[in-house]
Protein backbone atom coordinates (compact mmCIF):
# COMPACT_ATOMS: atom_id res chain seq x y z
CA UNK A 1 0.00 0.00 0.00
CA UNK A 2 2.85 2.17 0.71
CA UNK A 3 4.44 2.36 -2.88
CA UNK A 4 0.38 3.43 -3.89
CA UNK A 5 1.02 6.68 -2.39
CA UNK A 6 3.95 9.40 -0.61
CA UNK A 7 3.10 9.28 3.09
CA UNK A 8 3.59 11.46 5.36
CA UNK A 9 2.20 11.72 9.56
CA UNK A 10 -1.34 12.95 8.52
CA UNK A 11 -1.77 9.68 6.08
CA UNK A 12 -0.21 7.17 8.64
CA UNK A 13 -3.13 8.31 11.33
CA UNK A 14 -5.57 6.69 8.52
CA UNK A 15 -7.56 3.63 9.65
CA UNK A 16 -6.36 -0.03 7.25
CA UNK A 17 -10.31 0.31 5.82
CA UNK A 18 -9.87 3.90 4.59
CA UNK A 19 -6.70 2.80 2.73
CA UNK A 20 -8.28 0.60 0.28
CA UNK A 21 -9.66 3.20 -1.22
CA UNK A 22 -6.21 4.99 -2.12
CA UNK A 23 -4.97 4.69 -5.73
CA UNK A 24 -1.97 5.92 -7.52
CA UNK A 25 -2.36 8.78 -9.23
CA UNK A 26 -0.02 7.97 -12.14
CA UNK A 27 0.93 11.22 -13.00
CA UNK A 28 2.16 9.80 -16.37
CA UNK A 29 -1.27 8.42 -17.77
CA UNK A 30 -2.35 12.82 -17.60
CA UNK A 31 -1.77 13.35 -21.71
CA UNK A 32 -0.67 16.90 -22.92
CA UNK A 33 -4.52 17.94 -24.09
CA UNK A 34 -5.33 16.86 -20.40
CA UNK A 35 -2.76 19.29 -19.35
CA UNK A 36 -4.29 21.92 -21.86
CA UNK A 37 -7.99 21.14 -20.31
CA UNK A 38 -6.38 21.74 -16.82
CA UNK A 39 -4.76 24.72 -17.94
CA UNK A 40 -7.72 26.31 -20.07
CA UNK A 41 -10.10 25.96 -17.01
CA UNK A 42 -7.84 27.15 -14.33
CA UNK A 43 -6.86 30.32 -16.43
CA UNK A 44 -10.43 31.16 -17.01
CA UNK A 45 -11.20 30.57 -13.69
CA UNK A 46 -8.68 32.88 -11.69
CA UNK A 47 -9.61 35.29 -14.39
CA UNK A 48 -13.39 35.29 -13.21
CA UNK A 49 -13.18 34.24 -9.67
CA UNK A 50 -10.97 37.19 -8.57
CA UNK A 51 -14.02 38.92 -8.33
CA UNK A 52 -16.56 36.51 -7.54
CA UNK A 53 -14.72 33.91 -5.29
CA UNK A 54 -14.48 34.60 -1.30
CA UNK A 55 -11.05 36.19 -0.63
CA UNK A 56 -9.79 32.82 0.62
CA UNK A 57 -9.83 31.02 -3.07
CA UNK A 58 -7.00 32.76 -4.58
CA UNK A 59 -5.15 33.00 -1.54
CA UNK A 60 -5.69 29.27 -1.12
CA UNK A 61 -3.99 28.53 -4.52
CA UNK A 62 -0.75 30.03 -3.54
CA UNK A 63 -0.88 27.91 -0.51
CA UNK A 64 -1.51 24.69 -1.60
CA UNK A 65 0.82 24.83 -4.16
CA UNK A 66 -1.55 24.80 -6.82
CA UNK A 67 -0.33 25.72 -10.52
CA UNK A 68 -2.37 27.05 -13.39
CA UNK A 69 0.04 25.77 -15.71
CA UNK A 70 -0.30 22.32 -14.77
CA UNK A 71 -2.57 19.40 -13.40
CA UNK A 72 -1.05 19.14 -9.31
CA UNK A 73 0.89 16.20 -8.71
CA UNK A 74 -1.18 15.36 -5.20
CA UNK A 75 1.68 13.87 -3.53
CA UNK A 76 3.85 17.05 -4.05
CA UNK A 77 0.90 18.87 -3.09
CA UNK A 78 0.71 16.81 -0.02
CA UNK A 79 4.10 18.53 1.35
CA UNK A 80 2.42 21.78 1.01
CA UNK A 81 -0.35 20.83 2.64
CA UNK A 82 0.99 19.29 5.64
CA UNK A 83 2.27 22.91 6.81
CA UNK A 84 -2.20 23.71 6.97
CA UNK A 85 -2.09 20.56 8.90
CA UNK A 86 -4.12 18.18 5.74
CA UNK A 87 -3.55 15.61 3.08
CA UNK A 88 -4.61 14.58 -0.21
CA UNK A 89 -4.98 10.93 -1.59
CA UNK A 90 -6.35 9.52 -5.14
CA UNK A 91 -9.33 7.63 -5.25
CA UNK A 92 -11.41 6.07 -8.35
CA UNK A 93 -14.50 8.45 -8.67
CA UNK A 94 -17.14 8.68 -6.53
CA UNK A 95 -16.66 6.22 -3.00
CA UNK A 96 -19.19 5.41 -0.64
CA UNK A 97 -20.50 8.54 1.22
CA UNK A 98 -19.42 7.30 4.96
CA UNK A 99 -16.05 6.99 3.83
CA UNK A 100 -15.80 10.05 1.90
CA UNK A 101 -17.12 11.99 5.55
CA UNK A 102 -14.16 9.65 7.53
CA UNK A 103 -11.67 10.71 5.20
CA UNK A 104 -12.07 14.70 6.26
CA UNK A 105 -12.87 13.56 9.66
CA UNK A 106 -8.46 12.67 9.66
CA UNK A 107 -8.00 15.78 7.48
CA UNK A 108 -7.75 14.00 4.24
CA UNK A 109 -8.96 15.62 0.76
CA UNK A 110 -10.10 12.98 -1.32
CA UNK A 111 -9.26 14.00 -4.88
CA UNK A 112 -10.24 11.98 -8.18
CA UNK A 113 -7.15 11.99 -10.22
CA UNK A 114 -9.04 11.18 -13.57
CA UNK A 115 -9.62 14.79 -15.56
CA UNK A 116 -12.68 15.52 -17.40
CA UNK A 117 -12.74 14.83 -21.50
CA UNK A 118 -12.39 18.16 -23.52
CA UNK A 119 -16.34 17.94 -24.55
CA UNK A 120 -16.78 18.31 -20.68
CA UNK A 121 -14.59 21.21 -20.42
CA UNK A 122 -17.54 23.23 -18.51
CA UNK A 123 -19.10 20.33 -16.23
CA UNK A 124 -18.96 16.94 -15.54
CA UNK A 125 -21.40 14.87 -12.96
CA UNK A 126 -18.41 12.54 -12.55
CA UNK A 127 -15.63 13.55 -9.87
CA UNK A 128 -12.59 14.90 -11.29
CA UNK A 129 -9.18 16.66 -10.41
CA UNK A 130 -10.33 19.45 -11.47
CA UNK A 131 -13.33 19.76 -9.22
CA UNK A 132 -11.42 18.00 -6.34
CA UNK A 133 -7.92 19.86 -6.61
CA UNK A 134 -8.91 23.37 -8.10
CA UNK A 135 -12.36 23.54 -5.94
CA UNK A 136 -11.55 21.60 -2.06
CA UNK A 137 -7.96 21.96 -2.22
CA UNK A 138 -7.48 25.89 -2.78
CA UNK A 139 -10.56 26.87 0.25
CA UNK A 140 -9.34 24.50 2.62
CA UNK A 141 -6.42 26.70 3.57
CA UNK A 142 -9.05 29.13 5.55
CA UNK A 143 -8.50 28.04 9.13
CA UNK A 144 -12.44 28.23 9.84
CA UNK A 145 -13.83 26.67 6.68
CA UNK A 146 -10.92 23.54 7.31
CA UNK A 147 -12.40 22.98 10.69
CA UNK A 148 -15.80 22.78 9.77
CA UNK A 149 -14.59 20.60 7.05
CA UNK A 150 -12.61 18.49 9.28
CA UNK A 151 -16.43 18.19 11.90
CA UNK A 152 -18.63 17.73 9.14
CA UNK A 153 -16.40 14.46 8.09
CA UNK A 154 -16.71 13.72 11.90
CA UNK A 155 -20.79 13.70 12.51
CA UNK A 156 -21.16 12.86 8.51
CA UNK A 157 -19.47 9.49 8.80
CA UNK A 158 -21.62 8.73 11.65
CA UNK A 159 -25.02 9.16 9.94
CA UNK A 160 -26.74 6.30 9.04
CA UNK A 161 -28.01 5.03 6.01
CA UNK A 162 -30.52 3.41 4.66
CA UNK A 163 -30.45 0.44 2.40
CA UNK A 164 -31.50 2.50 -0.50
CA UNK A 165 -29.03 5.14 -0.12
CA UNK A 166 -25.95 2.16 -1.50
CA UNK A 167 -28.18 1.05 -4.18
CA UNK A 168 -28.50 4.88 -5.41
CA UNK A 169 -24.81 5.85 -5.08
CA UNK A 170 -24.06 3.00 -7.26
CA UNK A 171 -26.65 3.97 -9.48
CA UNK A 172 -24.70 7.29 -9.90
CA UNK A 173 -21.53 6.21 -9.53
CA UNK A 174 -22.39 4.26 -12.56
CA UNK A 175 -24.11 6.64 -14.31
CA UNK A 176 -21.29 9.56 -13.66
CA UNK A 177 -18.58 6.92 -15.14
CA UNK A 178 -20.38 6.07 -18.41
CA UNK A 179 -21.36 9.92 -19.07
CA UNK A 180 -17.91 10.68 -19.02
CA UNK A 181 -16.46 7.30 -21.03
CA UNK A 182 -15.81 8.34 -24.78
CA UNK A 183 -17.15 5.11 -26.22
CA UNK A 184 -20.78 5.18 -24.41
CA UNK A 185 -23.81 4.68 -26.26
CA UNK A 186 -26.95 7.40 -25.38
CA UNK A 187 -29.39 4.71 -24.99
CA UNK A 188 -26.98 3.18 -22.28
CA UNK A 189 -26.27 6.96 -20.67
CA UNK A 190 -30.49 7.07 -20.88
CA UNK A 191 -30.83 4.00 -19.43
CA UNK A 192 -28.48 5.31 -16.32
CA UNK A 193 -30.18 8.14 -15.75
CA UNK A 194 -33.67 6.89 -15.58
CA UNK A 195 -32.45 4.54 -13.15
CA UNK A 196 -31.34 6.91 -10.70
CA UNK A 197 -34.11 9.05 -11.77
CA UNK A 198 -36.13 5.86 -10.36
CA UNK A 199 -34.68 5.54 -7.50
CA UNK A 200 -34.45 9.11 -6.47
CA UNK A 201 -38.28 9.33 -6.20
CA UNK A 202 -38.78 5.79 -4.30
CA UNK A 203 -36.29 6.77 -1.66
CA UNK A 204 -39.28 6.55 1.01
CA UNK A 205 -38.27 8.84 4.51
CA UNK A 206 -34.59 10.34 3.71
CA UNK A 207 -31.90 9.12 6.17
CA UNK A 208 -29.77 10.55 8.10
CA UNK A 209 -26.68 10.28 5.67
CA UNK A 210 -29.15 11.71 2.93
CA UNK A 211 -30.00 14.69 5.17
CA UNK A 212 -26.74 15.44 5.66
CA UNK A 213 -25.22 14.68 2.21
CA UNK A 214 -27.65 17.93 1.36
CA UNK A 215 -26.13 20.21 4.11
CA UNK A 216 -22.85 18.66 2.10
CA UNK A 217 -24.41 19.90 -1.27
CA UNK A 218 -25.46 23.13 -0.34
CA UNK A 219 -22.33 24.36 1.15
CA UNK A 220 -18.85 22.07 0.42
CA UNK A 221 -19.97 21.74 -3.36
CA UNK A 222 -22.42 24.52 -3.87
CA UNK A 223 -22.09 27.37 -1.24
CA UNK A 224 -21.94 31.36 -1.68
CA UNK A 225 -21.18 33.28 1.37
CA UNK A 226 -21.57 36.88 2.47
CA UNK A 227 -24.86 39.10 1.58
CA UNK A 228 -28.10 37.73 -0.73
CA UNK A 229 -27.35 40.97 -2.27
CA UNK A 230 -23.32 40.22 -3.04
CA UNK A 231 -22.16 36.97 -2.45
CA UNK A 232 -19.20 35.32 -3.48
CA UNK A 233 -18.51 31.49 -4.28
CA UNK A 234 -16.69 29.00 -1.46
CA UNK A 235 -18.56 25.34 -2.76
CA UNK A 236 -16.09 23.58 -5.15
CA UNK A 237 -18.96 22.63 -7.32
CA UNK A 238 -18.78 25.85 -8.36
CA UNK A 239 -15.24 27.10 -8.12
CA UNK A 240 -14.54 24.24 -10.64
CA UNK A 241 -17.40 24.68 -13.22
CA UNK A 242 -16.76 27.45 -15.48
CA UNK A 243 -20.08 27.08 -16.31
CA UNK A 244 -21.60 27.29 -13.79
CA UNK A 245 -19.46 29.56 -11.43
CA UNK A 246 -21.31 32.31 -13.89
CA UNK A 247 -24.49 30.84 -14.14
CA UNK A 248 -24.71 30.86 -10.48
CA UNK A 249 -24.18 34.55 -10.25
CA UNK A 250 -26.73 35.84 -12.62
CA UNK A 251 -30.42 36.47 -11.44
CA UNK A 252 -31.56 32.89 -12.81
CA UNK A 253 -30.31 31.48 -9.57
CA UNK A 254 -32.66 32.13 -6.59
CA UNK A 255 -30.54 32.89 -3.53
CA UNK A 256 -31.39 32.11 -0.04
CA UNK A 257 -30.33 32.47 3.49
CA UNK A 258 -28.35 29.53 4.59
CA UNK A 259 -30.43 27.87 7.20
CA UNK A 260 -31.35 24.45 8.61
CA UNK A 261 -34.06 24.11 6.12
CA UNK A 262 -31.26 23.13 3.72
CA UNK A 263 -31.34 20.22 5.11
CA UNK A 264 -34.69 18.84 3.47
CA UNK A 265 -33.56 20.41 0.08
CA UNK A 266 -32.94 17.52 -2.44
CA UNK A 267 -30.65 18.35 -5.30
CA UNK A 268 -30.00 16.58 -8.71
CA UNK A 269 -26.29 15.92 -9.77
CA UNK A 270 -26.91 16.02 -13.47
CA UNK A 271 -28.35 19.36 -14.20
CA UNK A 272 -27.47 23.11 -12.93
CA UNK A 273 -28.88 24.48 -9.41
CA UNK A 274 -32.03 26.24 -9.73
CA UNK A 275 -31.26 27.79 -6.18
CA UNK A 276 -28.31 28.71 -4.03
CA UNK A 277 -27.51 29.07 0.07
CA UNK A 278 -26.26 31.94 0.88
CA UNK A 279 -24.53 31.93 4.86
CA UNK A 280 -22.64 34.92 6.34
CA UNK A 281 -19.92 33.40 6.99
CA UNK A 282 -18.25 30.06 8.17
CA UNK A 283 -18.90 30.01 11.36
CA UNK A 284 -22.38 29.77 10.58
CA UNK A 285 -21.53 26.69 9.00
CA UNK A 286 -20.78 24.87 12.18
CA UNK A 287 -23.63 26.21 13.81
CA UNK A 288 -26.05 24.71 11.53
CA UNK A 289 -23.82 21.41 11.32
CA UNK A 290 -24.26 21.43 15.10
CA UNK A 291 -28.24 22.07 14.70
CA UNK A 292 -28.47 19.28 12.70
CA UNK A 293 -26.34 16.92 14.88
CA UNK A 294 -28.53 17.34 17.90
CA UNK A 295 -31.43 15.37 15.69
CA UNK A 296 -29.06 12.70 14.54
CA UNK A 297 -29.07 9.64 16.11
CA UNK A 298 -25.81 9.86 17.14
CA UNK A 299 -26.99 12.47 19.69
CA UNK A 300 -30.43 11.39 20.44
CA UNK A 301 -30.28 7.49 20.62
CA UNK A 302 -33.74 5.93 21.60
CA UNK A 303 -35.95 4.02 20.17
CA UNK A 304 -35.71 6.14 17.00
CA UNK A 305 -32.31 5.29 16.60
CA UNK A 306 -32.09 1.55 16.95
CA UNK A 307 -35.19 1.64 14.44
CA UNK A 308 -32.75 3.37 12.04
CA UNK A 309 -30.18 1.21 12.18
CA UNK A 310 -32.45 -2.12 12.15
CA UNK A 311 -33.04 -0.09 8.36
CA UNK A 312 -30.10 0.21 7.51
CA UNK A 313 -29.36 -3.41 7.24
CA UNK A 314 -25.73 -2.15 7.55
CA UNK A 315 -23.24 -2.54 10.24
CA UNK A 316 -23.52 0.09 13.25
CA UNK A 317 -23.64 0.85 16.98
CA UNK A 318 -25.90 1.56 19.71
CA UNK A 319 -24.30 3.40 23.30
CA UNK A 320 -25.76 2.10 26.65
CA UNK A 321 -25.48 4.87 29.34
CA UNK A 322 -23.44 3.25 31.22
CA UNK A 323 -21.29 3.83 27.78
CA UNK A 324 -21.42 0.46 27.24
CA UNK A 325 -21.03 -0.06 22.88
CA UNK A 326 -22.61 -2.97 20.99
CA UNK A 327 -21.96 -3.02 17.38
CA UNK A 328 -23.42 -5.40 14.57
CA UNK A 329 -25.69 -5.49 12.31
CA UNK A 330 -29.35 -4.91 14.60
CA UNK A 331 -32.23 -6.45 13.60
CA UNK A 332 -34.84 -6.18 16.11
CA UNK A 333 -36.44 -4.55 19.55
CA UNK A 334 -38.69 -4.89 21.31
CA UNK A 335 -40.40 -1.80 22.53
CA UNK A 336 -42.53 -0.95 25.64
CA UNK A 337 -44.52 2.70 25.84
CA UNK A 338 -42.31 4.68 22.83
CA UNK A 339 -38.93 2.71 24.58
CA UNK A 340 -36.85 -0.52 23.70
CA UNK A 341 -36.73 -2.61 26.44
CA UNK A 342 -35.04 -5.30 24.05
CA UNK A 343 -32.08 -5.16 21.41
CA UNK A 344 -31.13 -8.08 19.21
CA UNK A 345 -28.27 -8.07 16.51
CA UNK A 346 -27.60 -10.76 13.85
CA UNK A 347 -24.42 -12.21 12.92
CA UNK A 348 -20.86 -11.17 14.34
CA UNK A 349 -21.25 -8.46 17.23
CA UNK A 350 -18.70 -6.82 19.24
CA UNK A 351 -18.73 -5.03 22.68
CA UNK A 352 -16.62 -2.03 23.17
CA UNK A 353 -16.14 0.74 26.03
CA UNK A 354 -15.07 4.33 25.05
CA UNK A 355 -13.99 2.78 21.04
CA UNK A 356 -11.85 -0.40 22.97
CA UNK A 357 -13.03 -3.53 22.45
CA UNK A 358 -13.77 -5.66 24.91
CA UNK A 359 -11.29 -8.62 26.25
CA UNK A 360 -13.38 -11.35 25.69
CA UNK A 361 -16.47 -9.84 23.76
CA UNK A 362 -14.99 -9.54 20.29
CA UNK A 363 -17.04 -11.28 16.83
CA UNK A 364 -15.38 -14.53 17.60
CA UNK A 365 -17.63 -14.68 21.13
CA UNK A 366 -20.79 -13.39 19.62
CA UNK A 367 -20.58 -15.03 16.01
CA UNK A 368 -24.32 -15.84 15.83
CA UNK A 369 -25.61 -12.26 17.11
CA UNK A 370 -26.59 -10.00 20.64
CA UNK A 371 -29.39 -9.88 22.80
CA UNK A 372 -29.69 -7.66 25.64
CA UNK A 373 -32.44 -6.00 27.94
CA UNK A 374 -32.23 -2.25 27.82
CA UNK A 375 -34.12 -0.43 31.11
CA UNK A 376 -34.79 -0.67 34.44
CA UNK A 377 -35.97 -3.13 36.64
CA UNK A 378 -39.80 -3.83 37.53
CA UNK A 379 -41.09 -1.93 40.92
CA UNK A 380 -37.39 -0.81 41.12
CA UNK A 381 -36.44 2.98 40.90
CA UNK A 382 -32.48 2.79 41.23
CA UNK A 383 -31.21 1.25 37.73
CA UNK A 384 -28.88 -1.81 37.81
CA UNK A 385 -26.26 0.66 36.76
CA UNK A 386 -26.47 2.99 39.45
CA UNK A 387 -27.08 0.64 42.06
CA UNK A 388 -23.43 0.05 44.73
CA UNK A 389 -22.28 -3.03 45.60
CA UNK A 390 -24.34 -3.63 48.64
CA UNK A 391 -27.43 -2.55 46.46
CA UNK A 392 -26.83 -5.36 43.77
CA UNK A 393 -26.35 -8.03 46.75
CA UNK A 394 -29.70 -6.70 47.84
CA UNK A 395 -31.09 -7.59 44.91
CA UNK A 396 -29.15 -10.66 44.61
CA UNK A 397 -27.21 -9.50 41.41
CA UNK A 398 -24.28 -11.05 43.11
CA UNK A 399 -21.85 -13.51 41.78
CA UNK A 400 -22.59 -17.37 41.76
CA UNK A 401 -25.94 -16.65 42.85
CA UNK A 402 -29.41 -17.35 40.92
CA UNK A 403 -31.08 -14.48 40.31
CA UNK A 404 -34.38 -13.78 38.23
CA UNK A 405 -34.73 -10.34 36.87
CA UNK A 406 -37.95 -9.28 35.53
CA UNK A 407 -37.56 -5.85 33.45
CA UNK A 408 -40.14 -2.97 32.85
CA UNK A 409 -42.09 -3.95 29.72
CA UNK A 410 -41.96 -7.26 30.91
CA UNK A 411 -38.46 -9.12 29.63
CA UNK A 412 -37.20 -11.82 32.57
CA UNK A 413 -33.91 -12.84 32.78
CA UNK A 414 -33.18 -16.20 34.94
CA UNK A 415 -29.75 -17.79 35.46
CA UNK A 416 -27.08 -18.18 37.82
CA UNK A 417 -24.50 -15.17 37.55
CA UNK A 418 -21.05 -15.99 36.66
CA UNK A 419 -19.39 -12.24 36.65
CA UNK A 420 -19.82 -8.90 36.21
CA UNK A 421 -17.59 -6.15 34.09
CA UNK A 422 -17.28 -2.44 35.14
CA UNK A 423 -16.47 1.21 33.89
CA UNK A 424 -13.95 3.14 34.86
CA UNK A 425 -16.64 5.28 36.94
CA UNK A 426 -17.35 1.86 39.17
CA UNK A 427 -20.72 1.45 37.40
CA UNK A 428 -21.86 -2.39 36.26
CA UNK A 429 -21.81 -3.04 32.32
CA UNK A 430 -21.77 -6.40 31.71
CA UNK A 431 -23.63 -9.29 33.27
CA UNK A 432 -22.69 -12.84 32.68
CA UNK A 433 -25.06 -16.03 33.34
CA UNK A 434 -24.43 -19.52 33.33
CA UNK A 435 -27.67 -22.27 33.09
CA UNK A 436 -29.87 -18.52 31.69
CA UNK A 437 -33.35 -18.43 29.86
CA UNK A 438 -34.76 -14.81 28.42
CA UNK A 439 -38.18 -14.63 27.49
CA UNK A 440 -40.85 -11.70 26.88
CA UNK A 441 -43.91 -12.95 27.62
CA UNK A 442 -44.53 -16.28 26.37
CA UNK A 443 -41.76 -16.07 23.63
CA UNK A 444 -38.32 -17.39 24.81
CA UNK A 445 -35.19 -15.19 23.74
CA UNK A 446 -32.31 -16.75 25.00
CA UNK A 447 -31.72 -20.85 25.89
CA UNK A 448 -29.41 -22.59 28.29
CA UNK A 449 -28.17 -24.83 25.49
CA UNK A 450 -27.03 -21.44 23.61
CA UNK A 451 -24.39 -21.20 26.00
CA UNK A 452 -23.70 -18.22 28.68
CA UNK A 453 -25.34 -15.43 28.29
CA UNK A 454 -23.95 -11.74 28.55
CA UNK A 455 -26.30 -9.04 29.56
CA UNK A 456 -25.65 -5.32 29.04
CA UNK A 457 -26.60 -3.00 31.74
CA UNK A 458 -27.96 0.60 30.80
CA UNK A 459 -31.18 1.84 31.42
CA UNK A 460 -31.30 4.02 27.91
CA UNK A 461 -29.72 4.21 24.45
CA UNK A 462 -28.21 7.00 24.68
CA UNK A 463 -26.09 7.26 20.89
CA UNK A 464 -26.81 4.97 17.55
CA UNK A 465 -24.52 5.47 14.85
CA UNK A 466 -22.96 3.93 11.74
CA UNK A 467 -20.24 1.51 11.90
CA UNK A 468 -18.62 -0.14 14.16
CA UNK A 469 -17.38 1.37 17.67
CA UNK A 470 -14.03 -0.32 17.39
CA UNK A 471 -12.53 -0.60 14.08
CA UNK A 472 -10.33 -3.49 14.88
CA UNK A 473 -13.36 -5.25 15.71
CA UNK A 474 -14.52 -6.12 12.57
CA UNK A 475 -12.69 -6.79 9.28
CA UNK A 476 -13.65 -3.64 6.97
CA UNK A 477 -11.37 -4.34 4.00
CA UNK A 478 -14.55 -4.93 1.78
CA UNK A 479 -14.54 -2.92 -1.42
CA UNK A 480 -15.69 -3.79 -3.67
CA UNK A 481 -16.85 -1.30 -6.66
CA UNK A 482 -19.54 -2.76 -8.98
CA UNK A 483 -18.19 -0.41 -11.88
CA UNK A 484 -14.74 1.35 -12.57
CA UNK A 485 -13.65 4.06 -14.65
CA UNK A 486 -13.57 3.03 -18.24
CA UNK A 487 -10.14 4.29 -19.58
CA UNK A 488 -10.16 2.82 -23.35
CA UNK A 489 -7.32 2.59 -25.95
CA UNK A 490 -6.81 5.35 -27.55
CA UNK A 491 -7.28 5.88 -31.48
CA UNK A 492 -4.39 7.13 -33.96
CA UNK A 493 -6.04 10.15 -34.26
CA UNK A 494 -6.49 10.91 -30.88
CA UNK A 495 -2.41 10.10 -30.14
CA UNK A 496 -1.58 12.50 -33.23
CA UNK A 497 -3.66 14.81 -31.51
CA UNK A 498 -1.89 14.48 -28.34
CA UNK A 499 1.62 14.72 -30.36
CA UNK A 500 0.82 18.28 -31.57
CA UNK A 501 -0.61 19.57 -27.94
CA UNK A 502 2.60 17.71 -26.52
CA UNK A 503 4.44 19.99 -29.21
CA UNK A 504 2.95 23.24 -28.64
CA UNK A 505 3.41 22.97 -24.39
CA UNK A 506 6.85 21.88 -24.75
CA UNK A 507 7.32 25.34 -27.50
CA UNK A 508 5.42 27.43 -24.39
CA UNK A 509 7.65 25.94 -21.77
CA UNK A 510 10.68 26.42 -23.43
CA UNK A 511 11.89 22.79 -23.77
CA UNK A 512 11.87 22.85 -27.82
CA UNK A 513 11.70 26.01 -29.43
CA UNK A 514 12.41 24.47 -32.65
CA UNK A 515 8.84 23.45 -33.59
CA UNK A 516 6.62 25.51 -36.65
CA UNK A 517 4.04 26.71 -34.86
CA UNK A 518 2.81 27.35 -38.37
CA UNK A 519 2.89 23.58 -39.03
CA UNK A 520 0.62 22.78 -36.11
CA UNK A 521 -1.72 24.75 -37.18
CA UNK A 522 -2.17 23.28 -40.41
CA UNK A 523 -1.80 19.97 -39.07
CA UNK A 524 -4.66 21.11 -37.23
CA UNK A 525 -6.49 22.37 -40.19
CA UNK A 526 -6.22 19.59 -42.37
CA UNK A 527 -6.46 16.44 -39.95
CA UNK A 528 -8.32 17.81 -36.79
CA UNK A 529 -10.54 20.56 -37.87
CA UNK A 530 -13.05 21.03 -34.93
CA UNK A 531 -10.46 20.75 -32.18
CA UNK A 532 -10.75 24.48 -30.47
CA UNK A 533 -7.96 24.33 -27.55
CA UNK A 534 -4.84 23.48 -29.27
CA UNK A 535 -5.99 26.85 -31.79
CA UNK A 536 -6.32 29.06 -28.88
CA UNK A 537 -3.25 28.05 -27.38
CA UNK A 538 -1.65 28.81 -30.59
CA UNK A 539 -3.01 32.00 -31.23
CA UNK A 540 -1.48 32.60 -27.18
CA UNK A 541 1.69 32.44 -28.10
CA UNK A 542 1.20 34.44 -31.41
CA UNK A 543 0.27 37.35 -29.70
CA UNK A 544 3.03 37.16 -27.51
CA UNK A 545 5.34 37.20 -29.91
CA UNK A 546 3.29 39.89 -32.10
CA UNK A 547 2.97 37.41 -35.11
CA UNK A 548 0.00 39.14 -36.77
CA UNK A 549 -0.06 36.90 -39.80
CA UNK A 550 -0.29 33.42 -37.70
CA UNK A 551 -2.86 35.45 -35.25
CA UNK A 552 -5.32 36.50 -38.25
CA UNK A 553 -4.86 32.88 -39.80
CA UNK A 554 -5.44 31.08 -36.50
CA UNK A 555 -8.65 33.59 -35.93
CA UNK A 556 -9.87 32.44 -39.53
CA UNK A 557 -9.93 29.15 -38.55
CA UNK A 558 -11.14 29.31 -35.14
CA UNK A 559 -14.10 30.82 -37.26
CA UNK A 560 -14.81 28.40 -38.70
CA UNK A 561 -14.69 26.35 -35.80
CA UNK A 562 -17.10 28.43 -34.65
CA UNK A 563 -19.39 27.99 -37.69
CA UNK A 564 -19.39 24.46 -37.39
CA UNK A 565 -19.78 24.24 -33.78
CA UNK A 566 -21.49 26.97 -32.53
CA UNK A 567 -21.40 25.34 -29.00
CA UNK A 568 -17.66 25.77 -27.87
CA UNK A 569 -18.00 29.74 -29.54
CA UNK A 570 -18.06 31.23 -26.12
CA UNK A 571 -15.10 29.45 -24.81
CA UNK A 572 -13.57 30.27 -27.93
CA UNK A 573 -14.17 33.58 -27.18
CA UNK A 574 -13.31 33.39 -23.44
CA UNK A 575 -9.67 31.71 -23.95
CA UNK A 576 -8.80 35.02 -26.80
CA UNK A 577 -9.95 37.00 -24.23
CA UNK A 578 -7.81 35.48 -21.86
CA UNK A 579 -5.24 35.63 -24.17
CA UNK A 580 -5.53 39.52 -25.09
CA UNK A 581 -5.67 40.28 -21.30
CA UNK A 582 -2.34 38.24 -20.31
CA UNK A 583 -0.52 40.26 -22.71
CA UNK A 584 -1.89 43.53 -22.06
CA UNK A 585 -1.26 42.36 -18.58
CA UNK A 586 2.39 41.54 -19.19
CA UNK A 587 3.24 44.59 -21.26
Amino acid sequence: MSKLFESNEILQKLPKHLKQFIKPQNYEDYSAINQAVWRYVMRKNVDFLSTVAHHSYLKGLKQTGISIDSIPNMYGMNRILKDIGWAAVAVDGFIPPNAFMEFQAYNVLVIASDIRQLEHIEYTPAPDIIHEGAGHAPIIANPEYAEYLRRFGEIGSKAISSAKDYELYEAVRHLSIIKEAPTSKEDDIASAEAKVDALQKNMGEPSEMALIRNLHWWTVEYGLIGSLENPKIYGAGLLSSIGESAWCMTNEVIKLPYNINATYKDFDITKPQPQLYVTPDFANLSLILEEYANTMALRRGGLSGVNKLIKSNALGTIELSTGLQISGVFNHTIEHEGKPIYIQTIGKTALAYREKELVGHGTHSHLEGFGSPIGKLKGINLAIEDMSPRDLAAYNIYEERIVNLEFEGGIKVSGEIITGKRNLQGKIILISFKNCVVTHNETILFKPEWGNYDMAVGKDIVSAFSGPADLSSFDLITHKTSSNTIHIEKPKEQLALEVLYQQVRDYREGTNKTISRTKVLEQLIDEHPNDWLLPVELYELAQIGNERELCEKIMNHLESIKQNKPQVGHLIDDGLRIARNDKINNH
